[in-house]
């Protein structure tokens, strides 16, 4: 019932940002009760049980709500349906700027995360929203193959498959012959001889299964990918930083959740979580079956976060 009233109302509404200026100049808000919203895969309901036990240990009230549209939570988050939510730095920011300026904006995103922090806060403070300090956990795409492919070539970065002078064939979206993170950044920043995109889908069984057996010879997945050992895979490094700053970061509505303790209790995590932490926990629900708020209780409490 909860999740069909979100959507009634965020289906009309786009929240009170741009048009009631009191969502920006009211003072920090610190309501007792906090909706934490997910994105409603593994990794986004891992980070929001996670905020979610932070929070409760820190003396708030609170509940879970799963909206898997970004069209939707984004206005939810907006109007304090939604409090917080995990977002990723560099897609957010081009998103709210396609939203704020148009679908032809040029992105604001970028591979520095300085520069992409500062885009997102100048487009998400309008809005009413907070972007809270992100951590050292990264989810961003990210490039394998075969371990023995690697091993055989001496291959540890792109820039060593680009002076390599291999030619590859690579398992991605549709979407990777246009996307200039996708095969124009990896012919122009590195010099990779793309000879054609296999259409299998970012990081399917499918791709992967295609690197495995020959097929292909590199796939497009991401960082927090726990699957990549069970084909036999690798990621090569993204050494001259070819992809966004897609830093884990949390995102409050500011008249709701803004206040200093929300900062604090969130903020305890920007210590600790890592991307590798990020694959692990995401193996234990994927791979493992475990449950995500049982993975992440045992991750907080094995850090010292939990009591």
């Amino acid at each position: 019932m909860a999740v069909a009233a979100l959507l009634l109302v965020t289906g009309c509404s786009t929240g009170p940002s741009l048009e009631n200026q009191s969502a920006v100049t009211a003072p920090p808000g610190d309501s007792h009760h906090l909706t934490i919203g997910s994105a409603g895969f593994t990794e986004s309901d891992l980070l929001a049980q996670m905020y979610s036990l932070l929070l409760k240990q820190a003396g708030y009230q609170t509940s879970l709500l799963t909206v898997a549209n970004r069209e939707l939570y984004e206005p939810a988050l907006e109007s304090g349906q939604i409090d917080v939510v995990p977002e990723y730095a560099a897609t957010f920011a081009d998103w709210l700027n396609a939203k704020t300026n148009g679908a032809d904006a040029p992105a604001v995103g970028s591979p520095d995360l300085a520069t992409t922090m500062k885009a997102l806060r100048e487009l998400a403070t309008p809005r009413g929203l907070t972007v809270l300090d992100p951590g050292k956990a990264v989810d961003q795409n990210a490039f394998a193959v075969a371990r023995s492919y690697a091993n055989e070539h001496h291959l540890k970065t792109l820039s060593d498959l680009g002076t390599s002078g291999l030619k590859v064939r690579l398992a991605a979206g549709d979407e990777c012959v246009q996307r200039p993170y996708c095969e124009p950044g990896l012919k122009k920043t590195y010099g990779i001889d793309v000879t054609a995109v296999d259409p299998k889908g970012v990081g399917t069984t499918q791709a992967k299964s295609a690197v495995q057996n020959g097929q292909d010879q590199m796939v497009l997945t991401t960082t927090t990918d726990a699957t990549l050992d069970q084909f036999g895979l690798v990621l090569l490094a993204d050494d001259k930083h070819l992809q966004n700053a897609d830093y884990v970061v949390p995102v409050v509505n500011r008249s709701r959740a803004g206040s200093t303790g929300v900062t604090k209790a969130l903020g305890e995590l920007n210590g600790v979580l890592t991307t590798a932490d990020l694959a692990s926990m995401n193996q234990q629900v994927d791979s493992w079956r475990r449950l995500a708020q049982d993975v992440a209780r045992t991750y907080l409490k094995d850090k010292g976060l939990l009591k």
